[in-house]
């Protein structure tokens, strides 16, 4: 795969100043957030006392509503919209003190647990943060740790991404979470699911080069843990329509309700974006499914991947 460009990478030493640096910058965001700051808490490799990390504190704010977020621009905060998870708000603000990178969720998102549950394992195992450093302190010696494997995420960014996923193992993580389709493993997962579970590509629009977006069709995995469960594909077609043109559970486990958190959660997603009008061109297996959350028949001319099926769509608000 071609990468076009590299990024410059800084990890130093634990800097006992992180704390009060982060209780400072809290301050002022629920200052300026008002109530609509449900929670607040300082996450990342800064939290973790003695841990190697890059020098910008991470903030993980949890909000009312997402929009409740955008007063942050008040205060130097700039919006960077969502990097790889959807229904969570990246902001940073070089203009502080310290770097700030700030995560903002609404109270029912997957992103507040998983993160706790990171740093939490990490300030209670000392051998597991001693390996998280190393790993650090290996993967800055490979070159290819600083090239652009997507448009957001370095090598050293997805190198990380096991060791993570063991850690929350270990930890007990369990909540269900959805991202963009950023790592191999992902894409991976993305493809055997939806070739197992639906058709083999043929006409559509689908990325071997590990892009979340292409123009305007995103790819998306839901996770139960660190177990990927379900997958999903939206297409933009105009500003008030999206084509759910996938959505597909792992045999292992279907009939468990994760078709239907995914589905749940992609229509607020949608919503979010803009768009009131959902359409589906379902396989007739599915049918039932998608009538159970208020699909009906819906005209509409679009290229079918399927022999056989059924036109529904759903206004959502």
């Amino acid at each position: 795969m071609k990468r076009s460009s590299t990024k410059q990478i800084e990890v130093v030493s634990y800097n006992p100043d992180w704390p009060r640096m982060f209780e400072l910058e809290a301050a002022k965001i629920r200052e300026v957030l008002g109530a609509g700051c449900l929670d607040i808490r300082h996450v990342g490799s800064t939290s973790v006392q003695g841990l190697i990390a890059k020098p910008a504190i991470d903030i993980l704010c949890v909000v009312d509503d997402l929009t409740t977020s955008f007063q942050l621009q008040e205060i130097s905060y700039v919006f960077r919209g969502e990097i790889n998870i959807p229904l969570c708000y990246y902001f940073s603000n070089n203009a502080s003190a310290s770097r700030v990178n700030l995560h903002v969720v609404e109270a029912d998102h997957g992103f507040i647990h998983l993160n706790l549950c990171f740093r939490d394992y990490l300030i209670a195992h000392e051998e597991a943060r001693l390996a998280y450093a190393q790993l650090k302190e290996s993967l800055l010696k490979e070159p290819k740790s600083y090239e652009l494997v997507t448009k957001d995420f370095t090598g050293y960014n997805l190198g990380k991404n096991r060791f993570i996923k063991n850690i929350l193992d270990k930890a007990s993580f369990e909540d269900s979470i959805v991202n963009f389709c950023a790592h191999y493993d992902e894409w991976e997962a993305y493809h055997r699911i939806c070739e197992e579970q639906l058709f083999t590509p043929a006409g559509v629009v689908y990325d071997r080069n590990h892009k979340s977006f292409i123009d305007n069709h995103c790819f998306l995995v839901l996770y139960k843990g660190t177990q990927i469960v379900s997958i999903g594909h939206v297409e933009f077609l105009n500003n008030k329509t999206a084509m759910l043109r996938s959505l597909a559970t792992d045999k292992q486990h279907q009939y468990r309700g994760f078709g239907k958190s995914m589905l749940q959660f992609l229509e607020k997603w949608i919503k979010r974006q803009g768009r009131n009008v959902i359409k589906v061109h379902a396989i007739l297996q599915a049918e039932t499914f998608f009538r159970r959350f208020g699909y009906t028949e819906m005209i509409f001319n679009e290229p079918s991947s399927f022999r056989d099926g059924v036109n529904l769509g759903k206004v959502i608000y």
